[in-house]
């Protein structure tokens, strides 16, 4: 059974996150760890209006009037998948810190003003898990190998390495850039997805072009059973 999150998210710093709020009361190490989820469902496309760099990492200024007119400082939102917390609400804007370590794990650091980036808030009690279990929390950089015509969709092939591809199989679960997708075909070092035009129209994967980069989270259930399974 899947964790219910929490009606509005804790302030957290965690892998993918920024400077935490403060909270009136601090929550149990249980349930920090249900805090944040999301389903891989974009809600929103941004536009990335500043990106400043900081002694901590960078200050990331996006655009999503939809996202910030119900957000509060000390939210989850996902930002491409990575998981970061609201720092700042002003003007239909959201500000976020990215740490180090988030840049070194993910494609955030390449961003630019203009560029555009899928937006999920954090999932609230009540509605509908439509994708699948997404953290926010992710495994690798992937990169975009081909990009083929496929009726009036995309079929698209990612580089991954070795060590994140153990988790992914033919017709499971993977997040790139934040949107949840079905793996069409895996091999030795790479897979590929099928894209339809819904998710192209409301997503910024139609833009993706060789050799970029993306951000990959695989089925966090494929790691909980190798754990296991393990001892």
């Amino acid at each position: 059974m899947l964790p219910v999150p929490h009606p509005r998210p804790f302030g957290r710093v965690g892998a993918g996150e920024g400077s935490a709020a403060q909270c009136p009361e601090e929550p149990s190490a249980a349930a920090t760890s249900l805090v944040s989820m999301f389903t891989g469902i974009v809600r929103e496309r941004g536009a990335v209006v500043s990106v400043e760099r900081t002694p901590a990492g960078i200050r990331l200024v996006v655009e999503a009037r939809e996202t910030a007119g119900a957000a509060a400082v000390g939210d989850s939102v996902s930002i491409d998948g990575v998981d970061l917390t609201v720092v700042d609400i002003a003007n239909g804007q959201l500000s976020f810190d990215a740490v180090p370590e988030t840049l070194s794990r993910t494609a955030l650091g390449g961003l630019a003003p203009g560029d555009d980036v899928n937006i999920e808030p954090a999932l609230r009690v009540g509605e509908p898990l439509s994708g699948h279990y997404v953290q926010g929390h992710i495994d690798g950089v992937g990169r975009v190998r081909s990009v083929e015509r496929e009726g009036e969709g995309l079929r698209v092939w990612f580089e991954a390495s070795r060590e994140l591809l153990r988790y992914v199989v033919e017709k499971g679960s993977i997040a790139v850039h934040g949107v949840a997708l079905t793996v069409a075909e895996v091999t030795d070092d790479a897979f590929a997805v099928a894209l339809i035009p819904h998710t192209l129209a409301e997503t910024t994967l139609g833009t993706l072009a060789v050799d970029d980069p993306v951000n990959l989270e695989v089925d966090v259930l494929a790691k909980y059973v190798e754990r296991l399974t393990a001892r």
